[in-house]
């Protein structure tokens, strides 16, 4: 891999990390009603399933998957239904408690929440493999390529989670009251499902 790439795709890459997908509206939201600290533990959920599209990847899934307008649309279907649920359930929830650290069991929730978040977009693989493609030098091997840019993406994507999460630290301090927490439960809970929609009306690339 040609080291002169380097430049344009970590801000590149950063920016893309910054996009206000669900996983990052769900670390704003647990900051918000949890802290900082809570957020950015249950921000690990989320690494496995984008490990995995980086090594999907490297060894060529991520063009499978693309072909694949089956696959494409039964994986399509599932991640927007989850979405649209977990942004329902974070909208009926009636809560009138005040932003806790919360316990084992409920970490252990917001965890599982970011990892289904994460592992049920379809979209999430394929745009790990259009994006590296172009940063990718096609007279070497790709997979150990792909490796190393992806491993940059993840740091980048942690960095990502601890501005939204500190963020949603910070909304969480000047909305202390419980009918603000329950409206920041809406109106991120509708922006889940505005994501779920929108992923359920995408269409499959056509190449990458």
């Amino acid at each position: 891999m040609n080291f002169d790439v380097w430049p344009i795709f970590v801000p590149a890459a950063f920016a893309l990390n910054m996009f206000p997908g669900p996983n990052n509206v769900l670390a704003m939201t647990n900051a918000a009603r949890h802290g900082f600290a809570t957020a950015l533990l249950a921000s690990a959920g989320r690494f496995p399933p984008f490990a995995t599209f980086v090594l999907g990847a490297a060894v060529g899934l991520g063009a499978v998957l693309a072909a694949s307008a089956e696959l494409f649309g039964l994986l399509k279907i599932v991640g927007a239904l989850y979405l649209v649920w977990l942004g329902v359930q974070m909208i009926r929830a009636t809560r009138t408690d005040a932003p806790e650290s919360g316990g084992d069991g409920r970490l252990a929730t917001l965890i599982a929440r970011e990892f289904w978040t994460a592992a049920t977009n379809p979209k999430a693989m394929l745009v790990f493999t259009a994006f590296f493609a172009p940063f990718v030098d096609p007279s070497r091997p790709a997979a150990g390529q792909i490796l190393a840019l992806g491993s940059v993406a993840l740091a980048l994507e942690f960095v990502a989670v601890a501005i939204y999460a500190y963020a949603g630290g910070h909304i969480g301090r000047f909305t202390r009251s419980a009918g603000a927490l329950v409206w920041i439960d809406r109106v991120s809970g509708g922006a889940l499902i505005a994501a779920g929609v929108a992923l359920l009306f995408a269409r499959r690339p056509a190449s990458l």
